[in-house]
């Protein structure tokens, strides 16, 4: 007989499972709750004291800072020191994590803080030498720069030493895990040379073009220079002589953005409505969170001056004091080249020059980096400069690339800004611009006497022989630097009849200029543009500059697609290809966000290039092809009068080039956007959200790029520049500062910095202006004191330590 035996089971009630299921989900919550409040907490605690008062160990008298609605500090001091005390102060206070990222990177020292990903980027930059060519600056400077310098860093100290006393650093720094060191005068000088480098001189250009002779036949490779090199013959032969291997020595090369530029002009009072001159101007870098620039009003009883500075750098750069304004551009000159060495088989470490063997100079930098061992990089200095051609690797060739810079030398760019502040007219702010040798600018200038001036100001080298068009020889001197051009015969302009002044990266310079400054200059469309603009009526306001600086109107396509509408045939075309077409012939050449002519024609433009170069180009190369855009408008107009070219010509011809290009540029927004082009929408795929730098790493994204995508009207080659990532559509270059200002009263003017003032996500100036430049909109900064009223007032008051 089977004996069952019933096991008894424990039987919760209903009630009681519901309990326990209740607690664990409070319990949950609770955590929940408690991490979010901490994580609210650790934000508000960085928050910068913006009210009250400070005592500061540093200050000789009470300094008062005032912050406007757009969080614009207004500081004001009693003497100089003070002043710019202060001024590092409040800087660090709104950006701290910012200023300490830029110097890291212009001293190839991330890796310590990011890790090993950056040891690439930092080999680059310590091989470059920015940080060894701002220590070799600071010896040029005056005492009271030294001292400037000095006041700046002691103010950001001051404020390092009070966050690790409170334990209030910005919410980065506890993400990466470390604190910000002490700030020294260098940091502020390497962040000026960083600037230098980004804004370029052409070594790329001139590695590509190399390479291209090594890589294709003579007639293809030349297809693809803006001229024919001066001393061809023998330059070519040297090039193709050396044993480089381009795409392996240049692969991980930092390369500054190509379209990296700006827009200024000037009105004079004869063609203005105040009967003052007006000036504009809106530099186009790289856009993210923070901004690159800051905003800062400085008054003493020596200065009142306001606009915008780089943060970490004393003084200001861009903008007005009671007497005068002042912007720029880039002119964009050859200030690089590229040597090629002969290196010594019995000693790598020595190069040929004038039939002797010359040792080069050798440093050997430690890389600190996250989480495992330091490494230890040799950097090799031959008389010309860095070998630039190895950084990324240790393999010594026959033959190394050098470069010669005019950044890598001693220069007193600051002693130039901090007297551009102190400037009451043209002839002393001239004075103050022989003092700014890179990088070299377009400078464009106001006063209230009336005046309007510009001026392309910087040390642009005169050469022996060649034209900086490729690597020239190093093994002779045959191809030495002999000196700049004179500054007296730089490119000056003072009072036009014309009654403006305009300059947006274009050629400034005739063709009887007798220097030569570069081959390389922007496409023309955003000054022809803006002459046109300045052409179109008699007088002019301060809003209509505005409404220039947000112009969107596109000359490129203007141009191009009459152009390209001759070749195309229907009976070789798709449907969609038709549909696609017609969106271009109710277009009115402006790059509207709810249009999609505006997607249709720049991935038009990119499929040319891609169709053109992309499977005979090595993938690593392309980034330093300088001057493509230019390149490819080239190609396009020598083929359209019957002039093709070996690239156009091996591809087909024109009409092929421009079907094929057509049917990959429709496939490409039917797969983002679908396949009925009439609902398609330029402002659906280009948008900005000016990203923070930790926002790659997910969920971070949705803290630090709060504001999320705002669609953006414009493009490359628009006034209102709105350059973008290929691959994703996203705004990432442009003018992060717009400004205007009217000289009849230079105590204020109209301003926008996108995306805000403040580095801090909990600030309520941290991406509060991205409304007014996705828009068109400014902000009215004064300087005459009535911002008092309506601003938060911070006091800054000696410590008794003193």
């Amino acid at each position: 007989m089977e004996v069952i035996v019933k096991k008894r089971v424990k039987r919760w009630p209903a009630t009681r499972k519901w309990q326990i299921t209740l607690s664990i989900v409070l319990g949950i919550v609770f955590l929940l709750a408690c991490a979010a409040g901490y994580f609210f907490w650790l934000l508000g605690k960085s928050a910068p004291k913006i009210e009250g008062t400070l005592e500061i160990s540093g200050l000789t008298e009470e300094v008062t800072v005032y912050r406007d609605s757009a969080g614009v500090p207004h500081i004001e001091a009693q003497n100089i020191h003070d002043l710019y005390f202060a001024q590092g102060f409040v800087t660090a206070q709104d950006r701290i994590f910012q200023m300490d990222l830029s110097r890291r990177q212009a001293s190839g020292q991330l890796s310590e803080v990011v890790g090993a990903k950056a040891i690439d980027r930092d080999r680059f930059f310590r091989t470059l030498g920015l940080r060894r060519a701002a220590e070799a600056s600071f010896d040029m400077y005056s005492d009271e720069a030294k001292q400037t310098l000095s006041a700046y860093a002691a103010g950001v100290n001051a404020y390092i030493k009070e966050a690790k006393e409170s334990n209030s650093f910005p919410i980065e720094f506890t993400i990466l895990g470390y604190e910000p060191t002490e700030w020294t005068e260098i940091d502020s000088l390497a962040i000026g040379k960083y600037m230098a480098f980004d804004l370029g001189g052409h070594w790329e250009g001139q590695a590509f073009r190399a390479y291209l002779l090594k890589t294709f036949p003579e007639e293809k490779a030349l297809d693809l220079f803006v001229s024919y090199p001066e001393d061809g013959p023998t330059i070519i032969q040297a090039v193709k002589g050396s044993d480089i291997d381009f795409p392996k020595s240049f692969a991980s090369s930092v390369i500054p953005h190509e379209f990296n530029g700006s827009n200024n002009w000037v009105v004079s009072g004869e063609k203005s409505a105040s009967g003052f001159p007006l000036l504009a101007d809106d530099p186009h870098l790289g856009l993210a969170t923070p901004a690159i620039w800051y905003e800062t009003h400085l008054q003493s009883p020596e200065l009142n001056v306001s606009g915008v500075i780089f943060a970490g750098i004393p003084g200001i750069i861009l903008g007005r004091n009671d007497h005068i304004s002042w912007g720029v551009t880039n002119v964009g000159p050859d200030v690089q080249d590229l040597y090629i060495e002969k290196r010594n088989p019995e000693n790598k470490h020595e190069f040929l020059y004038n039939d002797e063997w010359i040792k080069a100079d050798v440093i050997t930098e430690t890389i600190h980096v996250k989480n495992q061992d330091s490494i230890d990089h040799e950097v090799v200095i031959t008389r010309h400069g860095p070998i630039l051609s190895e950084f990324a690797h240790y393999d010594e060739t026959d033959t190394a690339l050098a470069l010669r810079w005019t950044a890598l030398d001693p220069s007193p760019e600051l002693e130039a800004v901090l007297q551009f502040s102190k400037a009451t007219d043209w002839e002393e702010f001239k004075e103050a611009l022989t003092l700014f040798h890179t990088p070299a600018q377009n400078f464009v200038f106001a006063s209230t006497d009336g005046t309007i001036a510009y001026r392309a100001n910087g040390l642009i080298p005169i050469r022996k022989n060649g034209d900086s068009m490729l690597p020239v020889p190093g093994w002779t001197d045959e191809y030495e630097w002999t000196g700049y051009i004179p500054w007296d015969e730089l490119p000056t302009i003072i009072n036009p009849e014309e009654g403006f002044i305009s300059t947006a990266n274009n050629k400034v310079v005739g063709d009887d200029y007798r220097y030569h400054i570069t081959h390389t200059w922007a496409q023309p469309y955003r000054q022809d543009r803006i002459r046109e603009f300045l052409l179109s009526k008699e007088t002019f306001t301060a809003d209509d500059m505005m409404k220039l600086q947000f112009d969107h109107h596109n000359l490129q396509a203007e141009e191009f697609v009459p152009m390209f509408e001759k070749y195309l045939k229907n009976d070789s075309l798709r449907d969609i290809d038709i549909e696609a077409l017609a969106l271009l012939e109710t277009w009115d050449f402006t790059d509207r966000i709810d249009h999609g002519a505006p997607l249709l024609f720049h991935f038009w433009m990119e499929e040319i290039a891609n169709y053109l170069f992309h499977d005979d180009i090595h993938p690593d190369m392309l980034p330093l092809f300088d001057g493509k855009a230019q390149v490819v408008d080239q190609l396009l107009r020598k083929a359209d009068k019957g002039e093709p070219g070996p690239w156009m010509e091996e591809k087909g011809g024109l009409e092929t080039v421009l079907h094929e290009s057509l049917k990959l540029a429709v496939d490409r927004a039917a797969d983002i956007q679908g396949k009925s082009p009439a609902k398609w929408k330029w402002g659906e795929l280009h948008a900005v959200t000016f990203a923070h730098p930790l926002s790659s790493v997910k969920p971070l994204n949705v803290l630090f790029n709060s504001q999320g995508a705002i669609p953006m009207q414009g493009s490359r080659i628009t006034v209102g520049a709105a350059g973008w990532n290929s691959t994703t559509g996203q705004v990432t270059h442009g003018a992060a500062w717009r400004s205007v200002i009217d000289m009849k009263n230079p105590k204020e003017s109209y301003n926008v910095v996108g995306p805000g003032q403040s580095g801090h996500v909990s600030s309520k100036w941290y991406q509060d202006q991205m409304d007014d430049w996705t828009t068109g909109g400014y902000h009215l900064t004064v300087t005459d004191g009535s911002y008092r009223e309506d601003s938060s007032r911070l006091l800054l008051i000696p410590s008794e330590e003193n």
